[in-house]
């Protein structure tokens, strides 16, 4: 069973910068394509990143140009870097394959004050 293990989240204030890992075990990881996703309260997930096995990126029209998604195909793990934080990314942070998600972790809490 895949596991999906985040971590980095915190409470920040706006503009500030916060760098999420993802450590993925039990599946082939450099062959899958990789994407972050949150959830924000009372709303459903959604995609914010994604990479493919080739290294190729794709982001949500909010994030663009403040976040980065970036993979360590030698440990297994997959980042995102997320800057100029703003109130409305806040939410719990999930990694986990794409376009077809398994099963998910437990997340990563990010909090952005204003």
């Amino acid at each position: 069973q895949v596991q999906l293990v985040e971590s980095g989240g915190g409470l920040v204030q706006t503009g500030g910068s916060l760098r999420l890992s993802c450590a993925a075990s039990r599946i082939a990881f450099r062959l899958a394509n990789m994407a972050w996703y949150r959830q924000a309260p009372g709303k459903q997930r959604e995609l914010v990143a994604e990479i493919t096995s080739g290294g190729g990126t794709n982001y949500r029209e909010s994030v663009k140009g403040r976040f980065t998604i970036s993979r360590d195909n030698a440990k297994n793990t997959v980042y995102l870097q997320m800057n100029s934080l703003k109130p409305e990314d806040t939410g719990v942070y999930y990694c986990n394959v794409s376009p077809h998600p398994v099963q998910w972790g437990q997340g990563t809490q990010v909090t952005v004050s204003s």
